[in-house]
């Protein structure tokens, strides 16, 4: 039995919240006395199918490309402190992500919970921006596999690659891993642990190998001095933080490892796709915490090791920006090493993409069953279990993107987006403990509304390191948005009809 439409529900307020025992009753009552609900999800997942998915997003080019650059531009040797630091801010997002998850286990995440807590124009905008989020991170990685595939089988450069006038490759590996997102979440996810498992099983290798070719000379100096950069451009490339207070870049030194910290931060972006499949999970209570925080031990420890092994093989100076693991055992005579890495890399981005897709369907679909998107877009396969129709149109979308538009310049936004939606789940922790005080938890953040608080900042913080560019792009992203909402979604979300006709949500 759905909930009655509370006060907070009622009227034509842009910051109408739903209720909590809506949320819930949507996930067991699949066409409720309305019939306008698309259909249940499948519960197939358990914990060790959530860490895998977690692991396959977050394990991406980060660790393959972001560590070179970064030692090799602002850090050194001490890019290992920049992956601690990321890894812990990200620790924080996940604890508050963890307390809702496993309280509101819902296929929208940070939309859901942004609707049940602070309003739904916030809802909307946290839904536009997780849709911007995933689609360019699909779609930028689609155009690095198709560039690796290149290089790895010298494929031709018309059909692959960032030269070809149209990349076929990144369309037919968005297209093949959008037939396996249609055809079933266990499927998808049996995809994904294989490709985890490939990656990971690398990941561990470049370890224990590269560590008998570790030098103490290259570790030192660990943090390298302080000196200024030599950056030009103009003020739309600065970050936000330098242009408002006329902070003068530096690299190297402590600054310039919070600096590396910043960037290397978006390594660990994507594990809030697991907070997607809450309603896909068997155990969410218990599962969904060992999937958010299981995924974030496990990559900070790999990352942790890959950056100290790949800095001591090589001087940070000499660090190959493009591809900086196959160059240090190429370095070091190791070459049959850069094989299996690339091997890694392709593995470690098919797995990327493939996630993308899932998590962008399930916010679509909450989307539509709210009523802010069309609901016809959210319908449940009948076979599959998946929602299928939001699925394809985005599939579709990313492919488009993937083929036709260098994305490079567009990559910092799913940098943005997922910081904004880490913002928003943690001030929701905190709202949702006043509001909602003996809704059953099974994960509690610990020593709240301190640790909540403080990873709100942190992330703030974070996005004051992005450009001004960045920021700009974001706005006009955002603005679009709240034009949609105020043409379509205002009227036609469900708690608008709710409340003009009287009737229960």
């Amino acid at each position: 039995m759905v909930s009655a439409v509370t006060d907070s529900t009622r009227g034509d307020s842009v910051l109408r919240t739903k209720p909590i025992e809506d949320v819930l009753a949507q996930q067991s009552d699949p066409g409720g006395e309305t019939g306008d609900r698309p259909g249940l999800l499948q519960r197939r997942l358990g914990a060790k199918d959530l860490m895998g998915f977690g692991i396959g997003i977050v394990i991406g080019t980060g660790i393959f490309t972001l560590t070179g650059i970064e030692a090799k531009t602002h850090a050194g040797p001490a890019v290992v402190i920049s992956f601690a630091i990321a890894g812990l801010v990200s620790l924080l997002a996940a604890l508050c992500y963890a307390e809702m998850a496993s309280s509101v286990p819902t296929a929208g995440s940070a939309y859901t919970y942004a609707y049940a807590t602070i309003g739904e124009i916030f809802a909307w905008i946290i839904g536009w921006d997780l849709i911007l989020e995933f689609a360019l991170g699909a779609a930028v990685v689609a155009r690095g596999w198709s560039g690796y595939m290149q290089e790895l089988f010298d494929l031709p450069t018309t059909l692959f690659g960032e030269d070809a006038p149209v990349n076929v490759g990144a369309i037919a590996i968005v297209l093949l891993l959008g037939v396996v997102a249609v055809v079933g979440i266990r499927e998808s996810a049996r995809v994904t642990n294989i490709l985890v498992a490939i990656k990971v099983a690398i990941c561990l290798f470049i370890i224990v190998a590269g560590a008998f070719y570790v030098r103490a000379e290259n570790l030192t100096p660990f943090v390298p001095p302080s000196r200024p950069t030599d950056e030009g451009g103009s003020g739309l490339d600065q970050a936000l933080s330098q242009a408002v207070f006329g902070i003068e870049p530096t690299a190297f030194g402590f600054a310039g490892v919070l600096t590396a910290a910043a960037i290397v931060f978006f390594a660990y972006t994507g594990f809030e796709a697991v907070a997607n499949l809450g309603e896909e999970t068997r155990r969410p209570a218990r599962d969904l915490p060992l999937g958010l925080l299981g995924t974030l031990g496990i990559c900070t420890v790999l990352y942790i090791g890959v950056s100290f092994v790949l800095t001591g093989m090589q001087n940070y100076t000499e660090l190959n920006e493009g591809a900086p693991i196959a160059s240090a055992f190429e370095a070091v005579g190791a070459h049959w090493a850069a094989i299996l890495i690339s091997i890694a890399a392709v593995s470690g981005l098919t797995s990327v993409i493939l996630v993308d897709i899932v998590a962008m369907g399930r916010i679509g679909f909450s989307m539509g069953r709210d009523g802010l998107l069309p609901k016809s877009v959210s319908r449940v396969h009948p076979k599959f279990g998946t929602p299928y129709r939001i699925t394809i149109a985005t599939i579709i979308f990313v492919a488009v993107l993937a083929g036709l538009i260098p994305l490079a310049e567009l990559a910092s936004l799913v940098s943005i987006g997922t910081l904004f939606a880490f913002v928003v789940v943690s001030l929701a922790v905190p709202i949702l403990r006043r509001t909602k005080p003996d809704m059953k938890r099974p994960f509690r953040v610990p020593f709240s509304p301190v640790v909540p608080v403080l990873s709100a900042i942190a992330c703030l913080y974070l996005m004051t390191n992005l450009t001004v560019e960045t920021w700009l792009r974001f706005v006009v992203w955002m603005a679009l948005g709240i034009v949609l909402y105020l043409a379509y979604g205002r009227r036609n979300a469900r708690l608008a009809r709710h409340s003009s006709t009287g009737a229960d949500a």
